[in-house]
């Protein structure tokens, strides 16, 4: 089979972003299928091209790079810009491309315009991959509010779930969700996966003689509003201020609010705070395996208790519990399983009290992080998870 896939944020283990499109694709390679990747640049990956368009291969998998940069930084508009210049230019793969079945894989929702375009003009089988709930999650959090812009971005949505033989979502609750709003529509889900020889396998620490195994906690990711990082840092200072610095808080990302924590840290000399940058995955692995949690928080709002980072898979994977704040699916596994905790996303406070607590939990975070490595290992692998998404395009494709 054939399967052209539209993803703007393509990349692989050496880039400092999620590689699901990457570990699934050369899964299917490996099985005989042929997989093209129309993809963009995104600040966080590895991709780099000198022409505006660029056809690469990595292990197997053919990626058409356009030449498009997008940064979490750049204002929204010119994101907003940026999403409508891959769709348009995608396009032309759209028509053009050999292919038994198209994937588009959002968010932005504007991916969709290729698939829809495909899927119409052409015919072809069209499988929707929600990642989040785009536009709904922009739209509840205030970053689109122009009535028009809104109708326009729920149309769209409304048709790429509508025209899809297949909508495969990234979480239950997404599953759920989506489900629920278009009950004709066939929907599966299929969480995002875990490099487990990666980051399960014992790597090399490096603290920079900054922090020390088991006494710190971590965050990966981007360091902006969506992601609650200020919580982080109201909990660093409040833990400074009462003098209790023990366990210092390792934040490991960019973003749009990276500048203003690193300002803070200066002017109160938060010691128990640290951002450091964007880091390969590889290099990453030995720092999330030598934390004593991770910490995946999101603010509190209802589109959010949806998500499915990747950080949440990568560090049970890698032996760590994690600390998580929203109220969907997440807190029902760790609940379920005893692999992690949920706190208060609008209190800095709850972290400030676990943090305190930590000590009198050592026994209990260890048996948590074997108990979620065994579970990693069963239920996020790369091969089990790609597989389940090939069933479903197979599937779809007859």
């Amino acid at each position: 089979m054939k399967i052209l896939y539209f993803y703007q944020y393509y990349s692989t283990p050496k880039g400092s972003w999620g590689t699901r499109v990457h570990e699934f694709a050369r899964e299917w390679v490996k099985q005989g299928h042929q997989v093209q990747v129309v993809s963009s640049i995104y600040s966080k990956s590895d991709l780099k091209a000198e022409k505006f368009i660029e056809h690469q291969n990595f292990e197997g998998v053919d990626v058409t790079v356009i030449n498009v940069r997008i940064d979490n930084k750049q204002p929204f508009l010119k994101r907003i810009f940026t999403f409508i210049a891959y769709a348009v230019c995608s396009i032309w793969y759209a028509l053009t491309a050999k292919a038994d079945l198209v994937i588009a894989s959002s968010g932005p929702i504007t991916v969709g315009i290729p698939g829809l375009v495909a899927r119409y003009l052409r015919r072809k089988k069209l499988v929707f991959e929600a990642r989040d709930l785009w536009p709904e999650g922009a739209i509840e959090l205030g970053l689109i509010k122009n009535p028009l812009l809104k109708k326009i971005a729920y149309a769209l949505e409304s048709r790429c779930y509508k025209a899809s033989s297949l909508v495969v979502a990234l979480s239950e609750g997404m599953r759920k969700d989506i489900q629920r709003r278009f009950s004709k529509v066939k929907v599966i889900d299929v969480t995002n996966a875990a490099n487990i020889p990666l980051f399960s396998t014992p790597a090399p620490f490096d603290g920079k003689g900054q922090i020390e195994p088991k006494k710190y906690l971590i965050y990966t990711g981007n360091i902006g509003e969506v992601n609650n990082s200020l919580w982080i840092l109201e909990a660093a200072k409040i833990l400074k201020s009462a003098g209790n610095t023990e366990y210092k808080i390792l934040m490991v990302g960019e973003g749009q609010q990276r500048e203003f924590i690193e300002q803070q840290i200066l002017k109160l000399n938060l010691d128990n705070l640290m951002i450091w940058g964007l880091m390969p995955k590889h290099k990453l692995v030995g720092l999330i395996q030598n934390a004593v949690v991770s910490l995946v928080p999101l603010k509190g709002t209802p589109v959010l208790d949806t998500s499915s980072p990747n950080k949440f898979f990568e560090s049970l994977s890698a032996g760590v519990p994690v600390v998580q704040t929203t109220q969907g699916w997440m807190k029902d596994y760790l609940k379920k399983h005893r692999v992690g905790f949920t706190l208060n996303p609008d209190d800095p406070n709850s972290l400030v009290d676990f943090i305190l607590s930590l000590k009198e939990r050592e026994k209990d975070l260890t048996e948590m992080g074997d108990r979620a490595k065994t579970l990693a290992a069963k239920e996020f692998s790369t091969e089990f998870l790609a597989q389940k998404m090939l069933n479903g395009l197979l599937e779809a494709a007859r």
